[in-house]
């Protein structure tokens, strides 16, 4: 990898930063102000493909040689209804209300430049999520929160949302929203190593 490459993470999600960072993989955040409500696609797995790569090409035309951009974009496909970001808590509380004891599909499109060479790929992971069965009082509480609001699909795995979820089918971190696995690939097919972008 030339000297000086590093990756710029094209997303304003804290999660996806902690997440590269306890990787041990330094990011530069450069939020692309794209309006993901402007993407219409027919299905989740398409929808998060486009804005991923939107979000990507956006902040790669402000980025000069040797960045490695990354941008990334979460639905959850609960039997065919894509679900983003709640609107507001009622919105958050329904969807709670409805996923008990239900599994959906959380997936994260993923898309990566490299602004020296000019090359440029992209994926998108899934994972099935099993919800459990939490009462009122607890939904309540955990929309009462507020994390719910800022997030794909209402909830969390690594926060308070946690112990909502009984168990998973595949990355956590495509939950969360970025899979390092799938990472490590991309980084792969555009000739670059993910220990490349180690701080130490």
């Amino acid at each position: 990898m030339t000297a000086g490459r590093h990756l710029v993470l094209a997303s304003a999600s804290p999660a996806r930063l902690r997440l590269l960072r306890a990787a041990g993989i330094g990011a530069e955040v450069v939020v692309s102000g794209v309006d993901e409500s402007e993407v219409r696609s027919p299905g989740a797995g398409e929808a998060v493909a486009t804005l991923a790569r939107m979000k990507a090409e956006a902040v790669a035309g402000r980025c000069g040689p040797g960045a490695l951009v990354l941008g990334c974009d979460s639905l959850l496909d609960l039997d065919g209804e894509v679900l983003g970001k709640p609107v507001d808590t009622d919105e958050a509380l329904r969807w709670w209300r409805a996923r008990r004891g239900r599994r959906g599909t959380l997936l994260s499109g993923h898309h990566l430049i490299d602004t020296t060479s000019g090359r440029a790929t992209g994926a998108v992971s899934s994972t099935v999520v099993h919800f459990g069965h939490p009462s009122e009082e607890e939904i309540a509480a955990y929309v009462g929160s507020g994390e719910p609001l800022g997030v794909a699909g209402g909830f969390t795995l690594e926060g308070r949302g946690a112990p909502l979820v009984d168990r998973i089918e595949g990355d956590p971190g495509t939950v969360i929203g970025l899979s390092l696995p799938l990472l490590r690939s991309l980084l792969v097919e555009l000739g670059h190593h993910i220990f490349e972008l180690w701080t130490s």
